[in-house]
């Protein structure tokens, strides 16, 4: 899981691994197979009208954006451990809230990077507005956080467990 502070993100080994993996394939052969397509596309004559060409050159803009995000967090990356499973929410942890102290009116979700957003569980940034409210608190506790129309909210924490795949 990670944890940006200071331009410090912590990941995983398994998470640390995957980012580079990901990034060794974006550096060789994607960018290998966007310029074969480039070439093709550029073969086909008139660049102006070339819808093949203009994808081509945007998927390639897209990619090396991905690349030099992946860079960046990788050469900023400390490797460590998940979080202990104490009941203090942290990145990497799976928090259950309550609004507003209902029980019924609850929320599960994994406080991460954006990178570890998945379609099994909702993720928030620890940088969020609900993330830096609840990040450090303890199961039992409320936190407040403020709301896009700038309100207060307040949350009690039900349940903070560390995350696994």
């Amino acid at each position: 899981m990670t944890q940006t502070s200071d331009n410090v993100t912590w990941l995983t080994q398994e998470a640390y691994n995957q980012l580079k993996a990901e990034l060794e394939y974006l550096s060789g052969p994607a960018r290998t197979e966007i310029s074969v397509k480039i070439a093709a596309a550029r073969e086909e004559g008139d660049l102006r009208e070339n819808g093949g060409y203009h994808a081509a050159k945007e998927e390639q803009g897209k990619m090396e954006l991905r690349v030099r995000q992946l860079t960046q967090l990788l050469e900023h990356a400390k490797v460590g451990e998940p979080p202990a499973d104490d009941g203090v929410v942290e990145p990497g942890m799976v928090v259950t809230i309550a609004f507003d102290g209902d029980p019924d009116d609850t929320l599960t979700f994994l406080l991460a990077s954006r990178e570890y957003a998945t379609g099994d569980i909702e993720t928030y940034s620890p940088q969020s507005p609900l993330g830096t409210g609840v990040n450090g608190k303890r199961m039992g506790e409320e936190a407040e956080y403020e709301l896009p129309n700038g309100k207060k909210a307040t949350v009690k924490i039900l349940a903070a467990k560390p995350y696994t795949d």
